[in-house]
C-alpha cells in the first residue's frame, strides 16, 4: 500500500521560544512583570462656601432647593413635567414663606397667567389649584384693580382658543376670578356674556362633555347672580346655595370706563336668554331615553335653568318693576332698552319650557331621580312665576303649574312618589314665597264680575277654587314643616305677607270665611312654634316674633283675628312656668337682648293680659340673668298696657309690688361701689323704683291710689326684708302722701315699730371706716336710705317721736317693750347698738330741715343720753373697758351735735 505524502513526512522537532496561553473571553488581563505603577494617591481638597446649596441658604426654596424666581422661569419650560413640578413648587414656596406672596404678587401673578392658555391639561389644573388654595386668598384684601387686569387679559385669550378644552377652562378660570373679585364681571360684563353666548351657541359639545360645561355655566350661575335682580325673599338665596350668596345687588355705571352700562348688558342678555332656552331644549331628548338620570345632565339642566331665572329676574327688575333703583339711569336707558326686556321675556322665548313643562320622564324612577326632577320643575315653576308679573300666562300652563305647586306643597312629586323630606323641603323654599302672589293672581276677576275659568284645560275649575285649595295645601305645609327648617322661614314671611291689610290684595277679604280660617289657624300656630323653638333658633324665633308684632298692629282691622291673637296668651310658657311649685323660666331668658325686646313688644297688643301671664313676667324681672335693659322696657309696655285697658288695676298693682318686694339687690350687704369688686343690680333696682313710683302716681287720684295701697305697703315693710326693698315702699309711699300727711294714725303708729330697725339696718350694713377718702361716700349712700323717712318725718312730727322712744327702748335694752322681729336689735352688744343708734341720729342732726324737727324731739334726744350715761356706769351690766370706752365716746360726740340745738 502506497503511503499519502503526509504520511509519509517525518515530524520535524522544533525548540518553544514562547508559551502560548489560552485565556478566556472577557478576562481581564494581568499587567506585565515590568509595567510602571502611575498611580497617584492624594486627599481631597476642600474649598469652603463654595456649594451651591450654601449660596441659598436664608433664602425661600422649595424641597428641590429652588427659589421663587427660578420656579417662575421653569414655568415656560418646553416640558409640560417640568412646568407642572414648578407649580407644585411655587405652592409649597408660598405656603411655607406667606411673606413672598406679599412682597411678589403681581410679579408672580403676571408670569402664571400665561399658563391659563397652557396645551396641557395637568398644567391648567395645578395652575388653578395654585390660584385657587393660595394666590387669590392671599391677595383678596389688597387692591383689586392690577390683579383683574392681569388675569382678564389672558382669560379673555384663552376664551377664544382653538382647543376646547382651553376655552372651557379659561371660564372656570373666571368662575374662580369672580368668587375673590366680583368686580370682575361688572367691569368686563359685556364680553363676558358674548363669550358665554359663543361657547354655547356655536358648539354642540355638551352634549358630550357635560362635565366641562357643567363648570362655564357654573361661572354663569356666579356672574349673572351679581346682577341686580327683582327682590327676593329671606329664603330664595338658597336655592342656588353659594352662588348667590355673592351677590352685589347692584349695578355701579361708573365702574370703571371699561364698561360701556347697563344698556349694553340688556342687549347680551336679550342674545342670551333664547340661546340658554334652546340649550335645555337639547338635553331633553337625552333625559326621556334614559333609564335614569346621569348626575352630569342633571346639574347641567339645573345651572341652565338658573341661569334662564336669574336673567328673568333682572329683566323684570329693569322692567320698571323696580324703578327706585333705576331712578339715577339716563333717560335714554329708559326708552330704549326696557321695551328689549319685555320683548325678551315674550312667551315665544319660553314656549319650549311650557312644552316640557312639568318634565316627567316615561321610565320609573328611583327616589333619587325623582328628587332631581322635582328640583328642576321647581325652577322652571320660578321662572314662570317670575314672568306671571309682567304677563297673564297661558291658561294651560297655568293649571300644571297650579296642579304641580299644590302636589309639591302637599310632600309629593308631580310624578307621585314620596320625596325624602328634608331635601323636599330644602326645594319647596323658593316655591313658598310666591305663593301670596300666586294666590293674588289666581283670585282676579273679569270684567263682568264673573269667576275666570280655565278652558281648553282637562277639567274646568274656576280660578278661585285653585285659590284655596293653594291655601289649604300651603296651611298643611306650614304645619307639617320641622320647627326649625328653612322653610318655616319661608312660610313665616308668606304669612306675614298674606296677613299684612297694607298690601290691598283680594285675598285678604276678612268677610271670606274660608280665608279666615287659615288664618286663624297661621295664627294659633306662633305661640306653639315659640316653645317648640326655645333658644335654639334664634332666627326662626325672632321671625316668630316679628310676625306676631306684626299680626298685633294690624289685628284690631279684623274681628276674628283680634279674637284669636287674644288667645294667644298660652305664650307664657315662652317666659315662665311653675311645674310642681318651683320656678322653671322658658327661653325668654336665654334669648339675645333684641329678641327678647321684641317679645316685649308683643305684650302690648293683646287684648288682655292675665294674671297668670302677668306673674311669668314677674318672675322674669326678678331674675339676676334678665338684661338690664329690659327690665325697664317690660315696665314701660306694661304701664301702656294698662292706660290702654288691657290690664286690671288690682293685676297690674300686685305685679309692681312683686316686684318691689321680690327683687333681690346684690351684694347683700351695702358697701361702696368702688371696693366692690364684683357686679351690683343696685342701680337697676333704683331705677325700677324710679318708674313704679312714677307709674302710680299717674294711675289716678293720689288720695284713692294711697287708700288702696297703705296695707299693703305697711304689710310689705312690717316682713324682714332687706334695705333695699324697705326703701323701694316708703318712696312709694311719699310719692303718694302730702305734707301734711295723708297717713292713718294706726299707719303711723306701724311704722314707729319698723322704721327703727330699717335705720340699723342701713347704718350696720355701711359701717364707717378709717379711710378719708370714703368717708363722704359713707355718709351719702347712708342719707340715700334715710332720705325718703325724713319727708315722713317732716309731714307728722309725731312719727320721730315715737321713733325716738323706740331708740331709747333699744338703748336700755327694754326686751318686752319691744315686738318679735325687733328683739334681734338686742342680740349685738351694748356698745354696737348704741354706736348704731348714735350714727342714725348724727345723720339726723346733719340735715338742715331735720335739725329744725329735732327742736321739738328735745325730751326724747334727752331721755337718749340718759339712758347712755346710765348704761356705761352701771354696774349690773358686764361690759369691758372698751365697750364703755365706746359708749362714752358715742355719748360726748352725741352731746356736742345736740348742743347746737340749744
Amino acid at each position: 500500500m502506497v503511503k499519502t505524502k503526509a504520511q509519509s513526512k517525518k515530524k520535524q522537532k522544533r525548540g518553544v521560544d514562547f508559551k502560548k496561553i489560552r485565556r478566556k473571553i472577557g478576562r481581564k488581563l494581568a499587567p506585565p512583570q515590568n509595567a510602571t505603577n502611575t498611580e497617584i494617591k492624594s486627599k481631597a481638597i476642600i474649598l469652603p462656601e463654595q456649594s451651591v446649596a450654601s449660596e441659598k441658604a436664608g433664602l425661600a426654596v422649595s424641597k428641590k432647593g429652588l427659589t421663587l424666581k427660578e420656579l417662575l422661569q421653569q414655568t415656560s419650560h418646553h416640558n409640560a413635567k417640568v412646568r407642572k413640578d414648578a407649580l407644585i413648587g411655587i405652592r409649597d414656596v408660598l405656603v411655607k414663606f406667606p411673606t413672598e406672596l406679599k412682597l411678589h404678587k403681581l410679579a408672580v401673578i403676571e408670569k402664571l397667567r400665561e399658563r391659563i392658555s397652557d396645551d396641557d391639561k395637568l398644567v391648567r389644573e395645578s395652575l388653578y389649584q395654585l390660584l385657587k388654595s393660595v394666590i387669590f386668598p392671599g391677595c383678596k384684601e389688597d387692591n383689586k384693580g392690577p390683579i383683574n387686569s392681569l388675569m382678564m387679559t389672558y382669560i379673555f385669550n384663552a376664551m377664544t382658543h382653538m382647543a376646547i378644552e382651553v376655552r372651557l377652562m379659561a371660564f372656570k378660570f373666571f368662575d374662580l376670578l369672580i368668587q375673590y373679585f366680583p368686580s370682575s364681571f361688572l367691569l368686563y360684563a359685556e364680553k363676558i356674556l358674548q363669550n358665554y353666548e359663543d361657547i354655547l351657541q356655536k358648539n354642540k359639545f355638551y352634549l358630550q362633555d357635560k362635565g366641562r360645561l357643567k363648570n362655564a355655566l357654573a361661572g354663569l350661575v356666579r356672574c349673572l347672580s351679581l346682577l341686580p335682580r327683582s327682590s327676593q325673599k329671606e329664603g330664595d338665596s338658597l336655592s342656588y346655595n353659594d352662588a348667590t350668596g355673592a351677590s352685589l345687588h347692584a349695578f355701579d355705571l361708573d365702574l370703571s370706563n371699561k364698561s360701556t352700562g347697563l344698556s349694553g348688558v340688556v342687549k347680551k342678555l336679550t342674545d342670551l336668554l333664547p340661546v340658554l332656552v334652546s340649550c335645555f331644549q337639547d338635553f331633553s331628548p337625552l333625559i326621556h331615553s334614559m333609564a335614569h338620570v346621569d348626575a352630569q345632565s342633571f346639574d347641567c339642566m339645573l345651572l341652565l335653568l338658573q341661569s334662564i331665572d336669574l336673567v328673568v329676574r333682572f329683566f323684570g327688575h329693569a322692567s320698571g318693576k323696580n324703578q327706585d333703583d333705576f331712578q339715577n339711569l339716563p333717560s335714554s336707558y329708559q326708552k330704549n332698552n326696557l321695551s328689549t326686556c319685555d320683548q325678551s321675556l315674550s312667551a315665544v322665548t319660553f314656549k319650549k319650557l311650557w312644552d316640557e313643562f312639568p318634565l316627567s320622564p316615561v321610565h320609573c324612577l328611583s327616589e333619587k331621580d325623582g328628587e332631581r326632577y322635582f328640583m328642576l320643575n321647581i325652577v322652571i315653576t320660578e321662572i314662570f312665576l317670575q314672568l306671571s308679573y309682567g304677563s297673564e300666562l297661558p291658561p294651560a300652563l297655568l293649571e300644571r303649574l297650579l296642579e304641580f305647586t299644590e302636589s309639591s306643597l302637599s310632600e309629593k312629586i308631580f310624578n307621585g312618589r314620596e320625596s325624602g323630606k328634608v331635601h323636599h323641603e330644602k326645594h319647596l323654599i323658593p316655591l313658598v314665597a310666591f305663593i301670596p302672589k300666586l294666590i293674588m293672581q289666581v283670585s282676579k276677576e273679569d270684567q263682568d264680575g264673573q269667576e275666570i275659568k280655565i278652558e281648553n284645560c282637562k277639567h274646568l275649575i274656576p280660578l278661585v277654587a285653585w285659590k284655596y285649595r293653594i291655601l289649604q295645601a300651603f296651611t298643611s305645609a306650614f304645619k307639617k314643616c320641622s320647627p326649625e327648617s328653612s322653610i318655616k322661614l319661608a312660610c313665616l314671611s308668606a304669612v306675614e305677607e298674606m296677613l299684612l291689610p297694607e298690601q290691598n290684595c283680594l285675598y285678604l277679604d276678612p268677610k271670606d270665611l274660608e280665608i279666615s280660617k287659615h288664618q286663624i289657624t297661621w295664627i294659633s300656630e306662633l305661640p306653639k312654634l315659640l316653645v317648640l323653638l326655645g333658644d335654639k333658633h334664634p332666627l326662626h324665633t325672632k321671625a316668630v316674633l316679628r310676625l306676631q308684632l306684626r299680626v298685633g298692629q294690624t289685628a284690631n282691622l279684623n274681628h276674628l283675628l283680634t279674637e284669636e291673637y287674644g288667645n294667644m296668651q298660652c305664650i307664657r310658657d315662652f317666659y315662665c312656668t311653675y311645674p310642681n311649685g318651683t320656678v322653671s323660666y322658658g327661653p325668654f331668658m336665654r334669648l339675645p337682648r333684641d329678641i327678647q325686646e321684641l317679645s316685649v313688644c308683643c305684650l302690648y297688643y293683646f287684648s288682655f293680659l292675665d294674671k297668670e301671664l302677668l306673674q311669668s313676667l314677674a318672675s322674669c324681672c326678678i331674675c339676676h340673668e334678665l338684661e338690664p335693659f329690659i327690665l325697664p322696657r317690660i315696665i314701660e309696655v306694661l304701664h301702656s298696657a294698662y292706660k290702654a285697658g288691657h290690664i286690671q288695676i288690682a293685676d297690674y298693682i300686685s305685679f309692681f309690688i312683686t316686684l318691689l318686694s321680690r327683687f333681690q339687690v346684690y351684694p347683700e350687704k351695702i358697701y361702696p361701689t368702688e371696693k366692690h369688686e364684683g357686679k351690683s343690680n343696685r342701680g337697676t333696682f333704683k331705677s325700677v323704683v324710679r318708674s313704679v313710683c312714677s307709674w302710680f302716681s299717674q294711675i289716678g287720684d293720689d288720695v284713692l291710689v294711697l287708700q288702696m295701697l297703705e296695707k299693703i305697703v305697711l304689710d310689705e315693710i312690717s316682713h324682714k326684708r332687706p334695705v333695699d326693698n324697705i326703701y323701694g315702699f316708703i318712696r312709694l309711699l311719699i310719692t303718694l302722701d302730702s305734707k301734711p300727711t295723708r297717713l292713718s294714725e294706726q299707719t303711723i303708729n306701724r311704722l314707729s315699730e319698723v322704721l327703727p330697725e330699717y335705720f340699723l339696718d342701713v347704718v350696720n350694713n355701711i359701717p364707717e371706716e378709717d379711710d378719708e377718702s370714703t368717708k363722704l361716700l359713707i355718709r351719702q349712700t347712708r342719707h340715700y336710705y334715710l332720705l325718703p323717712c325724713f319727708f315722713l318725718f317732716d309731714r307728722s312730727n309725731s312719727l320721730l317721736n315715737q321713733i325716738l322712744k323706740v331708740m331709747e327702748s333699744f338703748i336700755r335694752g327694754n326686751v318686752s317693750s319691744l315686738l318679735p322681729h325687733q328683739i334681734g336689735a338686742l342680740t349685738k352688744d351694748h356698745s354696737s347698738r348704741i354706736l348704731s343708734i348714735v350714727s342714725v341720729l348724727l345723720l339726723l342732726h346733719g340735715d338742715f330741715k331735720m335739725q329744725k324737727l329735732l327742736l321739738s324731739c328735745k325730751t326724747e334726744i334727752r331721755n337718749i343720753l340718759e339712758s347712755m350715761r346710765t348704761l356705761e356706769s352701771s354696774e349690773d351690766i358686764t361690759m369691758t373697758i372698751e365697750e364703755r370706752h365706746k359708749i362714752r365716746s358715742a355719748y360726748d360726740r352725741l352731746t356736742a351735735a345736740v348742743s347746737t340745738l340749744e
